[in-house]
């Protein structure tokens, strides 16, 4: 049988961003795959050093559309643990609150996107209608739908009055329904099941090798989230589980998803529950002295990493952002190995790739 080469991306149906996959086939069987990045480069890290503290906080924004305010959140703290900023409690819990309403946000759209690269469009269908739940939810909150600009440094330039409290608990009640229609389809869909259970593998001992992070780790056994791990407010004094499989497949990973899904949930409603008196920020100088900051936070995808590194001036010397979509991109060869060619779609969709983030 003759060995071909087709190529996927970097423009491709498949593909939501661009990417480029070269796939060696023989009959219908990946027998090796080739990923190549670097269509949507910005060159962000380098654009830091010429702005100041403040107009990097919009930066990095863009770095991810979907993720957008968890980024902006790691950067905050990692220049106020270099200023020495204390953010108010009050601040921080809606930090948090954003935070989560935005994990559910990506899981949603991932699931919505993996249902459709697979053929179950009403999946797709309802889980995107039910993401307009969220949207909803941060357009309320912040003004915007996708980007948010919430963060500044020292804390959020919003605040929450009662009776917005309160219909944000009555919209978590409704999406919380609907959340937990999707687990149930998850778990017991024969057909989706049959697409997902055994494809994409990604084993313990390789989610460790290739430093993978968040819910593919957490799918593959492996028992990390930072909110837990590194403790912190609000997170410190939040009840929640880290939701974890051993199958490392496809399936597994929706299962993951879907149920942290809920968990974030439950953690929107207690940070709304529990939402101390306050204010939502202190004023931060617009200089930050000569010193090295590194933070970590707990992204949908995974562990987002911030480095800063102040000369004293009003810009940073450095900035250096790792995120966890990266780590995930160079597991997919090992994935894509003996699989299917109609599976290719599965594993890709599978493991939540975020190319803006990867390639900046």
């Amino acid at each position: 049988m003759r060995r071909i080469t087709i190529p996927i991306g970097p423009q491709h149906p498949l593909l939501k961003e661009p990417v480029s996959f070269l796939l060696d086939v023989e009959g219908e069987q990946v027998l090796d795959s080739v990923l190549r990045l670097g269509y949507v480069h910005r060159g962000i890290e380098r654009l830091a050093q010429e702005r100041s503290y403040v107009q990097i906080v919009h930066l990095v924004e863009r770095v991810c559309g979907i993720c957008s305010h968890v980024h902006t959140t790691t950067y905050c703290k990692a220049v106020e643990s270099l200023m020495g900023l204390e953010v108010p409690e009050r601040g921080v819990y809606l930090r948090a609150l954003l935070c989560e309403l935005e994990r559910i946000h990506s899981h949603m759209l991932w699931l919505g996107v993996l249902a459709m690269n697979m053929g179950f469009d009403t999946v797709f269908m309802y889980a995107w209608r039910d993401r307009e739940i969220v949207l909803d939810m941060m357009e309320d909150l912040s003004g915007g739908r996708v980007s948010h600009a919430v963060n500044v440094i020292g804390g959020v330039r919003i605040d929450l009055d009662e009776e917005q409290r309160k219909d944000m608990l009555a919209r978590l009640a409704q999406l919380e329904q609907q959340v937990l229609r999707a687990k149930n389809v998850v778990e017991h869909e024969r057909s989706l099941r049959a697409r997902t259970e055994g494809i994409g593998i990604l084993t313990p001992e390789q989610a460790k090798q290739y430093c993978v992070v968040g819910p593919v780790a957490r799918a593959s056994g492996l028992d990390m989230d930072l909110r837990r791990d590194m403790p912190h407010l609000p997170y410190s004094e939040l009840d929640f589980e880290v939701i974890t499989h051993d199958a490392g497949d496809v399936w597994a990973r929706t299962l993951v998803r879907v149920l942290e899904t809920v968990e974030s949930v439950h953690l929107c409603r207690q940070i709304l529950e529990n939402l101390p008196d306050g204010p939502v920020s202190v004023r931060a100088k617009r200089r930050a002295p000569e010193g090295e900051a590194i933070t970590r936070t707990e992204a949908p995808r995974g562990e987002v990493i911030y480095y800063v590194r102040g000369d004293g001036s009003e810009s940073p010397a450095r900035l250096k952002i790792r995120t966890p979509t990266l780590t995930t991109l160079i597991t997919l060869p090992e994935q894509l190995r003996n699989v299917a060619v109609a599976d290719v779609s599965v594993v890709l969709s599978g493991v939540d790739l975020c190319i803006a983030c990867a390639d900046r």
